[in-house]
């Protein structure tokens, strides 16, 4: 009668066989079909255990080199239980930060926030292919500007903020808080921001009434395109119903409204205007930007304007003559709808254009370049609006 034997008692009798019958191991690896080590790892097993040491023990390896660390784990979850809108990009970069080594990969943060449940596969928004990114190639080139709702005063009040960032850098060189949006009090906040950072080469905005007066029934200059176009800004404008158009300031919209915003009621407007001053100076300074392969706004805005953020981009030439511009690539600047070419190789270089009347004068550093004369503004703004239409 045939009685299969176990995997146990196999090793057993390879075992005995070595040890009380003295048979060579090599002989005994043969009988039992299999390898010199396997043996010798049965004799080492059965001295340490004794028969318990010769059951079948788990095949996972000891490590794995792509598994994440527990203790890395827990710190991912816990942090994004403490900070709900960061992604795994951002977990990733503070994980770096916080001296982690080996740092966790960001498929291995997101299934470590599939596992905890504090991820929804299905929520994830795939990108539409029918809006095509762009960006300015350099701080100061182009400023976009809106106005966004919801602060709420402790006596009933809501108010309304002016936002403004650089197009090339994220940085937020506008949040004025104001009662309402009027023309007077979105001005006053643009020309502190002028102050503060001094002139871009363009302002893009949306159709609002405030901004422009293009689009009424009328055509009339409104206060904001009026400086705009004394200190030489072309004042861009986007299309109708054409949100996406200022797709970064809406974004910053976004991060405003549910860390800022959401659920806060503040005392008086110089407070709300405090706390928003801090929050936009962390956001400059500290926050990482996705965008900017996780640089801070402030350190991209000095890297790409070759100046410091908080001081005038005209600091000998001052006053309401004067205004500075970054020379393109293709050597041309854009004063006050005009195009001015400055030559290919000062691409980069910022000049200085003092304003007398109807001439221009551009000068790179101390030397003159060039004087001409300014267009009639009314033919620019009739041809551009031609084009537009």
């Amino acid at each position: 009668m045939l009685v299969e034997l176990s995997v146990v008692e196999q090793r057993y009798q390879a075992v005995l066989a070595v040890i009380r019958d003295g048979v060579p191991i090599v002989e005994v690896a043969g009988r039992f079909g299999v390898s010199r080590q396997a043996v010798h790892r049965w004799l080492r097993r059965y001295e340490d255990q004794g028969l318990g040491g010769l059951v079948d023990r788990s095949h996972r390896p000891a490590r794995c080199s792509h598994q994440m660390d527990p203790a890395i784990e827990v710190w991912v979850v816990e942090t994004r239980r403490r900070n709900p809108e960061w992604g795994p990009r951002r977990l990733v970069h503070e994980a770096r930060r916080a001296g982690f080594e080996p740092s966790p990969s960001r498929s291995g943060v997101y299934r470590a926030l599939k596992r905890a449940e504090l991820i929804d596969p299905a929520a994830r928004r795939r990108r539409d292919r029918r809006f095509k990114r762009w960006e300015r190639g350099g701080a100061m080139e182009l400023w976009q500007m809106d106005v966004v709702g919801g602060l709420l005063l402790a006596d009933g009040t809501t108010c309304k903020i002016l936002t403004g960032l650089d197009d090339h850098s994220r940085f937020v060189i506008c949040a004025g808080v104001m009662p309402k949006a009027t023309s007077r009090a979105v001005c006053a906040h643009l020309a502190a921001a002028l102050r503060a950072h001094g002139v871009p080469q363009e302002i893009l905005t949306d159709n609002g009434k405030v901004f422009t007066g293009r689009f009424g029934t009328k055509h009339t200059e409104v206060l904001f395109d009026r400086i705009c176009r004394e200190n030489g800004i072309d004042h861009l404008l986007t299309a109708p119903r054409s949100p996406t158009t200022t797709g970064k300031i809406e974004r910053f919209h976004r991060s405003l409204r549910s860390e800022f915003l959401t659920g806060r009621v503040f005392a008086d407007l110089p407070s709300a205007q405090a706390e928003l001053d801090a929050w936009v100076g962390s956001f400059n300074t500290q926050r990482p930007h996705q965008a900017l392969s996780m640089a801070t706004p402030a350190s991209r805005f000095v890297a790409g304007s070759g100046r410091d953020p908080d001081t005038s981009a005209i600091s000998e030439r001052s006053g309401e003559s004067w205004i500075s511009r970054k020379v393109a690539v293709t050597g041309i600047i854009s004063v006050a709808w005009q195009q001015i070419n400055c030559g290919r190789h000062r691409a980069g270089h910022r000049v200085d254009i003092h304003l007398q009347g109807p001439i221009l004068q551009i000068w790179d550093g101390e030397e003159l370049l060039k004087t001409v004369l300014r267009d009639n503004q009314k033919e620019v703004r009739k041809k551009h609006a031609a084009r537009a239409s």
